[in-house]
């Protein structure tokens, strides 16, 4: 039976595969009263499959629109492309929730922990994308997908 790695030993692991920073684009963000054809139309003409929501009187991130998510929730008729964004966007869970902050400066391995469920604490639930922040989590600077960090590993030359 093969022993399980602890967080440490696989993000030294995983050191190996990253040279350099993933440096997503800038977040593209929505608010909850806006159309979700005009999200939708945002995310496309960006090629974006993730949008944030923020509040726009505070700027407070309050949740986000997965373009995939979205599609089926239109071609199952659950909203139309005439509700607004709140009607189809995962709101996060404020209380009793603890965060996971991913910034510019979390390397890049441990980015992939987060992808695959893993914390330094022990396991959380898988995730395909990440919100970039600062550090005091105030202004979302961008969003970072699964297949983004994919992406980055395959251009990246092998030494």
């Amino acid at each position: 039976m093969a022993e399980t790695q602890s967080y440490k030993e696989l993000l030294a692991k995983w050191a190996d595969k990253y040279r350099g920073d993933l440096d997503p684009p800038p977040a593209l963000s929505t608010s909850p009263s806006s159309l979700i054809s005009s999200a939708l139309m945002a995310a496309y003409e960006r090629e974006y499959t993730h949008l944030t929501v923020v509040e726009p009187e505070t700027r407070a991130l309050v949740g986000y629109l997965s373009m995939p998510h979205l599609k089926h929730l239109l071609k199952s008729g659950a909203v139309r492309d005439t509700d607004t964004v709140e009607n189809a966007m995962t709101k996060f869970k404020r209380k009793g929730t603890k965060y996971h902050v991913i910034t510019m400066d979390t390397p890049l391995e441990e980015l992939e922990a987060f992808y695959a469920g893993m914390t330094e604490d022990g396991q959380m639930p898988a995730q395909e994308f990440a919100v970039v922040t600062d550090a005091g989590r105030k202004f979302v600077l961008g969003v970072a997908t699964k297949q983004d960090l994919e992406e980055f590993v395959k251009r990246r030359p092998v030494y």
